[in-house]
């Protein structure tokens, strides 16, 4: 078994957290009190990747909860699934970080490093085979950008050959709950650049666009959000967590998603997305899941895929599909969409089936793309660090926590070399790879 130890951090990263929790537990047939109530045998074979049976036969779920400020928490506790966690795994300050990334990185947060540390420590002596860590963390605000920041770094210090896989979500401007959060993103980017193996992107924008344009939910709530966030890790998460025709860890999945250690942000997106008054209506079939898990609007980022190219993707389907039909659909679908993947990595897209289907449907889709058009996404935060930076706006907030000019001037340029990479490998063809192989060749003969 290959434990996975979840980290959630912030009030976005606890709530989705929960959500995942939630999710996973049914497809488990654990109940909210960590007995098992299911019917079916494969539900148990791999519950060790999250949860941890105690001797009363109960499976307490590997995670650890933080935050600087205790209410989210409170409520998390009083819900029917707060029962669930071991409390000795949740850390609360008492003063939040004000949305603050200094607050949360130099000050607040660098309080209660220790403590976390020392927990997650007594959590990975339980496992026999730690894969690696899972982050659910928000970058706009200040525990979830700025004592997120810290804990990767940290925690990438301290188990340098362990996984790093962070699921964050990214502000935009139509979703916006504060001023400062193009600082607090470009100051989390520059240390997820560094420290993380695997990012998946959310944008709360693309969020909004799903629930009111496909789901047809009107006035969408965070809570509404965090459930297609936690649909996309249930599904990524699959194959670590059931036995399938192809089975993957989160190494596996790195290597075959990540071609330069750098690149390593992705868009993801769901099928089937319907309106709850549709659901009776429609039988999928694997071309029709395909093609809704390829679909722009079915992307969990505000950024088109048609506008960039996919240098590697990866499917996860679940239910009774065929692996055969479904790998010769992707074939074709690449076939004929062949300008939008790059053509100097062969085999770039994986397919993995599962045969459990998620908790009340009969089969879905889950896509990760490590697609160009993301730096759309970066290029967008930049512009607004940009307008407000050179202007030095709000930047005493951040210099009283103790921290210096020069890392905003770093993060930036970090910034812009992703963008400017991203756009290199987009623009690369078959022929310059062939010409610099050729160059190093005539280099080695030398």
């Amino acid at each position: 078994m290959r434990e996975i130890l979840e980290i959630q951090l912030g009030q976005c990263g606890n709530q989705t957290g929960t959500n995942f929790w939630e999710m996973i537990c049914s497809e488990h047939g654990i109940s909210s009190d960590g007995k098992y109530i299911g019917d079916n045998p494969v539900q148990l074979e791999r519950t060790n990747v999250y949860f941890e049976e105690s001797h009363t036969k109960r499976y307490v779920p590997r995670a650890v909860l933080i935050d600087l400020e205790a209410s989210v928490i409170d409520t998390i506790r009083a819900s029917p699934f707060g029962k669930l966690f071991r409390p000795e795994n949740i850390v609360t300050g008492s003063t939040g970080a004000g949305n603050n990334w200094a607050k949360g990185y130099y000050t607040e947060g660098a309080e209660l490093i220790d403590e976390t540390l020392e927990i997650t420590r007594k959590e990975i002596e339980k496992c026999d085979l730690l894969s690696g860590f899972q982050f659910t963390h928000s970058i706009g605000g200040g525990t979830g950008s700025g004592l997120g920041s810290l804990l990767i770094q940290k925690i990438r210090e301290e188990y340098p050959d362990r996984m790093i896989t962070t699921f964050s979500v990214l502000p935009s401007p139509k979703v916006s709950d504060t001023v400062v959060e193009p600082y607090n993103a470009v100051l989390s980017l520059h240390h997820l650049v560094e420290n993380s193996d695997l990012t998946f992107a959310f944008d709360n924008e693309a969020l909004y666009d799903i629930c009111m344009n496909t789901l047809k939910i009107q006035g969408p709530v965070y809570s509404d959000l965090n459930k297609l966030i936690s649909r996309v890790m249930s599904g990524i998460t699959t194959s670590l967590r059931f036995p399938g025709q192809l089975n993957s860890d989160l190494r596996k999945l790195a290597v075959n998603m990540v071609p330069f250690p750098r690149l390593h942000f992705f868009m993801s997106g769901f099928a089937p997305l319907l309106h709850d008054s549709n659901k009776g209506f429609n039988s999928f079939k694997p071309h029709e899941l395909i093609s809704q898990m390829f679909s722009s609007n079915n992307m969990m980022v505000a950024a088109d895929p048609r506008h960039g190219r996919y240098l590697t993707c990866a499917t996860m389907l679940r239910g009774n599909i065929s692996i055969q039909d479904s790998e010769k659909i992707i074939n074709d679908y690449q076939n004929k969409n062949s300008d939008m993947f790059v053509d100097w990595i062969p085999n770039n897209t994986q397919i993995a089936v599962c045969d459990v289907p998620p908790a009340g449907m009969e089969s879905s889709g889950t896509f990760i793309g490590n697609n160009t058009a993301i730096q759309g996404l970066f290029a967008r935060i930049h512009e607004q660090f940009y307008s407000l930076f050179r202007r030095r706006a709000y930047v005493h907030w951040y210099s009283e926590e103790g921290m210096d000019d020069m890392e905003f001037t770093e993060a930036e340029s970090n910034m812009n070399d992703l963008i400017s990479e991203y756009m290199q490998y987009q623009n690369a063809s078959l022929e310059e790879s062939a010409e610099y192989y050729e160059d190093e060749q005539v280099e080695f003969d030398e």
